[in-house]
């Protein structure tokens, strides 16, 4: 075989090969990868059983019940025209509260409730947190 074509097939070889690991590694993101979805997404839809999704909106007011364990918090998502029911075990964020915004990872069950594994509190780009708040307000007062 001539130098050429020796060059030419290791070439291909490692296209070859790159291909496959890319290949390999979408495979193996493809389980883990998280889809978003609104309440009025899901009611459009349907509800995406048995696989991890990530599910948005509001706190609804009024909706927050606290469980008799101290763990367990349920509470309804909203995004204006639809809600779903969300069942949460565990340690809230600081900043879950009603009528903020939250991102729940878990999974649809066949009841139309969502049980999530984490919560995500979402706030707007003017917040800051309240140790933050105070500090500033002492450095405006001081530079006066």
């Amino acid at each position: 075989m001539r130098a050429k074509n020796q060059r030419l097939t290791l070439v291909l070889l490692a296209l070859a090969a790159v291909g496959v690991a890319a290949l390999l590694a979408l495979s193996a993101l493809k389980d883990q990868a998280a889809f978003f979805y609104a309440p009025s997404d899901v009611q459009r839809e349907g509800l995406p059983l048995g696989r991890a999704v990530r599910l948005g909106g509001m706190v609804e007011a009024g909706s927050v019940k606290r469980a008799a364990d101290g763990v367990t918090v349920h509470f309804v998502v909203t995004d204006g025209r639809a809600t779903t029911p969300v069942t949460f075990a565990g340690i809230v964020p600081d900043l879950f509260r009603e009528r903020s915004g939250v991102v729940a990872e878990g999974q649809f069950q066949s009841t139309g409730a969502f049980v999530a594994t984490n919560l995500l509190a979402k706030h707007d780009e003017k917040y800051m947190p309240p140790e933050l708040a105070g500090k500033m307000h002492e450095t405006t007062t001081l530079a006066r």
